[in-house]
């Protein structure tokens, strides 16, 4: 069962391979590419419960005994990621197949979205940081692709700064990866934290360290977000959605990753650090969702703030706020999506995207309405719903760690996420309705299907806590003992 590892990253590959020679048969690509990634999903749910009850799970590829070969790993900290990711996609393609215009349809659209998820897992469950650095191109060249889909002028031109950013970065990771596999001499994940352990993390792996943060940071939209605003608000609903439920998610990942299986012996510097990087995100985060008025702008500040706030979590460097960062990573992806599902309909309906110039929608859409009332919720953090559960375990880290500034801060940003959101929906679905009563669009069965199920993913990560308690608490178990990662993957191969 070792080969359901790479299920999730070979699966996509294949089948977005195959969608190339079905250009024009866009039905049925659409069929395919949802299938597919209900099927991923389902892998994703089994692979979770292998590792939960057998312990981590890794492939060698060739035969080669770690750390020599490539390596492929699925932890709980993984495979929670991997299985939240693939239903996330699954909702975000059903609702592609109705509003993704035939055009860039049939331009690869549904290749490059399983190409992009394909490198977003395998970004998750590898075991390598050089096919982490892999995995992450592959994720972003599909992303290019993506965000420049359909030519129009005003995507390429917000699309360059997109490139920039992240070419840079990869550079500078690639920089990172020389310097560290000069001075350990391994690039395997078990293995540099191994060699880390016996020798002692020296001011100079530390600065290597600083370095992995800075690109990890880039990606994720930690601090330096700028870029963000305009690059998730050109391309059409569902790409979007795409970008915010996931992009920003990996480089949450690597970052978690690293500092606590490779890196995690100067957390007097590199976590404070973190923390610091994180306060200034939430803060610059809550500024612009409270100065905006374009309703995909508030959205994606609130992506800001939920970086900086998950963030808060892995800088307390407790267990408890590793738990709250692992269930609001989760919440976050599924949160965001609906979100920016939710907000891309608003405009597709009203053709307006400025908070003060649609209201009353909730009279012509009474149940979309309401969606939007449980995701605000959800990110608000207000019980049962999914949001409270991370807040709660991240307050708990905080204070246990007597980092209090992080406490104030990340729980005040809960405040303004509130308000924000609530901003949106007092003026837009409540007052005087500017579509007259009959005149309204009908909504669209398929849409409201994948928006109904990414609420009732939301509505099941709060009530069903219990049940998802177990895996979470393993993965912060796990990212707070490198030893178990270190001996389950070296203990027949390590040198």
């Amino acid at each position: 069962m070792t080969n359901i590892v790479v299920l999730p990253l070979i699966l996509p590959i294949i089948t977005g391979i195959l969608l190339v020679f079905l250009r024009h048969q866009l039905v049925l690509q659409r069929i395919i590419a949802v299938v597919t990634m209900a099927i991923v999903s389902i892998i994703s749910v089994i692979m979770l419960h292998q590792v939960y009850t057998s312990g981590i799970i890794y492939l060698d590829f060739s035969g080669w005994a770690p750390p020599f070969g490539i390596l492929f790993v699925a932890d709980s900290f993984a495979s929670l990621l991997v299985v939240t990711s693939s239903i996330v996609t699954t909702c975000i393609l059903l609702y592609a197949t109705t509003t993704i215009e035939p055009k860039r349809e049939k331009m690869f659209f549904y290749t490059f979205v399983l190409l992009m998820v394909a490198g977003v897992n395998g970004s998750f469950l590898t075991g390598d940081i050089f096919n982490l650095f892999v995995c992450f191109e592959v994720m972003l060249l599909a992303s290019y692709a993506l965000i420049t889909l359909g030519g129009e002028k005003l995507q390429l031109r917000e699309s360059l700064k997109y490139v920039l950013i992240n070419v840079v970065a990869s550079w500078i990771f690639l920089v990172a990866l020389a310097y560290l596999y000069g001075t350990l001499g391994t690039l395997n994940m078990a293995h540099i934290a191994q060699r880390v352990a016996e020798a002692g993390q020296d001011p100079l792996l530390t600065t290597i360290s600083l370095v992995f943060l800075v690109v990890f940071a880039l990606k994720a939209g930690l601090l330096l977000y700028q870029w963000l605003p305009t690059a998730y608000s050109v391309p059409p609903t569902a790409i979007a959605t795409l970008f915010a439920a996931l992009l920003t998610k990996v480089g949450i990942y690597a970052l978690i990753r690293t500092f606590t299986l490779m890196f995690p012996y100067e957390p007097s510097v590199t976590h404070r650090i973190i923390g610091i990087m994180a306060i200034i995100t939430v803060v610059g985060g809550c500024l612009g969702a409270l100065a905006a008025k374009d309703i995909r702008t508030i959205a994606v500040y609130n992506v800001v703030i939920g970086v900086g706030f998950i963030l808060i979590g892995l800088a307390t460097n407790t267990e408890q706020g590793l738990q709250g960062a692992i269930y609001y990573l989760m919440h976050d992806m599924v949160a965001k999506a609906l979100l920016f599902l939710i907000i891309g309909t608003m405009i597709a309906l009203t053709s307006e995207s400025h908070i003060d110039k649609m209201s009353g929608l909730i009279r012509n859409y009474p149940l979309f309405g309401w969606l939007f009332f449980i995701v605000m919720c959800a990110l608000a953090g207000i019980p049962p719903l999914s949001g409270f559960i991370g807040k709660v375990l991240i307050g708990q880290g905080a204070i246990a760690s007597s980092s209090y500034v992080l406490l104030i801060i990340g729980f005040g940003s809960t405040i303004i996420v509130l308000y924000s959101l609530l901003r949106i929906f007092l003026s837009c679905f409540f007052g005087e309705t500017i579509i007259p009563t009959g005149d309204e669009t009908p909504m669209n069965k398929v849409n409201m299907a994948a928006m109904l199920l990414l609420a009732g993913c939301i509505i099941s990560l709060g009530f069903g806590a219990e049940l998802v308690a177990p895996y979470v608490k393993d993965a912060a178990a796990v990212l707070m003992n490198p030893d178990i990662y270190i001996k389950a993957i070296l203990a027949n191969g390590g040198v």
